[in-house]
């Protein structure tokens, strides 16, 4: 799974800015949705704060991966945000985050997902790869990290 195949560089926001994991979700699901017009945002949203629900997304050392299954979505798509002001995700650690990678997978797509998911982890995981995210200056250059 290549991180550059559900990642486009319009779908990077860079030291966003935003005060609670609602409104993170609501923001990225509108995002994601001005950019994929198949999918609904009220939708995305949903199933995003669906999913929280059941256990938070947040992995620890200031990373989350919301993610969630949608019949509408036809391909993976994802959005990732670094935040200007990390917030409270409640997340394994506890520690507040401050950079979010969402993925929407088309609801029949439960393999590729889970493959998909822990190839984002073990790359948002890697501390060469954090540290040049957060230093990272702008949208473009995160994309860059990222997709490498």
């Amino acid at each position: 799974m290549n991180i550059k195949s559900l990642l486009s560089p319009d779908c990077v926001l860079f030291q966003h800015q935003c005060a609670s994991k609602k409104r993170l979700l609501e923001t990225i699901a509108s995002h994601l949705c001005d950019h994929n017009t198949n999918l609904d945002p009220s939708n995305v949203f949903s199933a995003l704060i669906a999913r929280e629900r059941l256990g938070s997304t947040g992995l620890g050392k200031g990373i989350a991966i919301p993610h969630c299954r949608i019949a509408a979505c036809t391909q993976t798509v994802g959005v990732l945000v670094t935040l200007a002001t990390p917030i409270d995700f409640s997340a394994i650690d506890n520690k507040p985050v401050d950079i979010i990678f969402v993925l929407v997978v088309p609801e029949d797509g439960h393999k590729d997902h889970l493959k998909t998911l822990a190839t984002l982890a073990e790359t948002l995981s890697d501390k060469e790869c954090l540290q040049r995210i957060r230093e990272s200056k702008d949208s473009q250059e995160l994309y860059n990290i990222v997709a490498g």
